[in-house]
C-alpha cells in the first residue's frame, strides 16, 4: 500500500502516548528517592490515574483488537509469525494481571510508606520494561509485515474497527466521565506527548519504524 492504513497510524500513535508516560514514571519515582521525600496525596493520585488509565484504554481497548482482528489476519498470511504473534498474545493476557498487580502495590506503598517504597520501584522497572519491549516487537516485526501481507481489503476490515479507538492520550476529546481523569494524567506527561496531542508530532520517537 502507498498510504499508511489507519490502523497502523492508530497503533503507532497508542503506543506512542503510552511509552511517553511509561517512562514519566520512572523519573517521577527517582525523584521523590533523590530528594529523600515520600510522594504527596496529590502525587499519588496522579500515579493511580496513570495506572487506571493503563487498565481501562490499552488494556480493553487497543490490544483485543491487535489479538481479535489484526493478529487473525496476519497468522493467515504469514504462519512463519504464528510464534511471535502467540507470545504477544499471552503477554496481553498477562499484562492484564499484571496491572493489577501493580495498582495493588501501589496502593501498598500509599498505605504503608517507605517500607513499601522499593518494591514498588522494582515492579515497575519491570512492568515498564517488558511493556515497552512489547510495543517495540509489534513495530519492529509486526506492523511492517502486516503492510507487506494483508490485503486492501484486510486493512478495510481493520480501518473500520480502529476508527473507533478514542483515547484521549492521542489527542480526542475525552468522553466526560474520563475528562478528570485525563487531566490529571495529562499533566504529568513530558512535552513531547502533548504536542503529539495537538498534532506537533515531527519526528519518530528512538526505536520505532517510520513506516
Amino acid at each position: 500500500m502507498t498510504t499508511k492504513p489507519l490502523t497502523i497510524k492508530v497503533i503507532q500513535d497508542e503506543h506512542l502516548a503510552l511509552g511517553e508516560m511509561l517512562r514519566s514514571v520512572p523519573l517521577l519515582l527517582a525523584d521523590w528517592r533523590h530528594r529523600q521525600t515520600l510522594p504527596t496525596a496529590s502525587d499519588f493520585a496522579t500515579l493511580r490515574a496513570m495506572l487506571f488509565y493503563i487498565d481501562e484504554f490499552p488494556a480493553k481497548l487497543h490490544h483485543p483488537k491487535e489479538t481479535e482482528l489484526l493478529f487473525p489476519k496476519l497468522r493467515a498470511r504469514a504462519p512463519e509469525i504464528r510464534g511471535v504473534l502467540d507470545r504477544l498474545d499471552e503477554e496481553h493476557l498477562r499484562g492484564e494481571r499484571a496491572i493489577r498487580d501493580l495498582e495493588h502495590a501501589l496502593l501498598a506503598f500509599e498505605m504503608m510508606g517507605e517500607p513499601r517504597r522499593a518494591p514498588f520501584e522494582q515492579m515497575t522497572e519491570r512492568y515498564i520494561r517488558a511493556y515497552l519491549n512489547h510495543m517495540q516487537i509489534e513495530e519492529r516485526e509486526i506492523l511492517p509485515l502486516a503492510l507487506k501481507m494483508l490485503s486492501a481489503e484486510d486493512w478495510a476490515d481493520l480501518d473500520e474497527a480502529f476508527a473507533a479507538n478514542r483515547d484521549p492520550l492521542t489527542g480526542h476529546e475525552p468522553e466526560e466521565q474520563y475528562r478528570a481523569l485525563f487531566q490529571k494524567v495529562q499533566f504529568s506527561l513530558p512535552q513531547s506527548v502533548q504536542a503529539t496531542q495537538k498534532g506537533g508530532r515531527t519526528e519518530e520517537p528512538g526505536g520505532r519504524l517510520a513506516i
